[in-house]
């Protein structure tokens, strides 16, 4: 199931601990819903920093973050904080980290407008991506927050 919130936080999300975000490839997480990433997760931005580096995170990966109380999913939607984010690479990487979610037994995630804010995508193409995605994991729930507001 997908859920759209108009508006809202997603680390407010009552019941959610399991987080997802679009990232570059550069290893750079400087601007938007990433900087929080950043702050709230030093030890994952340093692993993701390594990965971008030794060019193990690219377009369409996911990197998982185990936090303590719940997961990370880093997406690989873009190249770079330069460049637009590529609606193929959303659509792999929205596949392949409910596959993984489905693995670990997550049954919820929180994610912002993947790749239609600072990614520059069309948000309805990006929503037909993920409701695609998400009829074939209908045991994972995704709360999509389309704008954020610090309820």
């Amino acid at each position: 199931m997908v859920r759209y919130i108009e508006f809202g936080n997603i680390f407010k999300i009552e019941g959610v601990h399991n987080y997802a975000h679009g990232c570059n490839c550069a290893g750079a997480m400087g601007k938007g819903i990433a900087v929080e990433f950043k702050a709230r997760y030093p030890k994952m931005y340093n692993e993701y920093k390594t990965l971008c580096s030794t060019g193990k995170f690219a377009l369409g990966s996911v990197f998982e973050y185990n936090y303590g109380d719940g997961y990370v999913f880093n997406l690989g939607t873009q190249v770079s904080w330069t460049t637009r984010a590529v609606l193929e690479a959303v659509d792999e990487a929205i596949d392949k980290m409910l596959s993984i979610a489905s693995t670990l037994k997550v049954d919820k995630i929180a994610l912002p407008k993947i790749g239609a804010g600072l990614g520059g995508l069309n948000w309805d193409d990006v929503k037909m991506v993920i409701n695609k995605a998400a009829a074939n994991y209908p045991n994972v729930d995704l709360f999509v927050v389309e704008n954020f507001r610090d309820e």
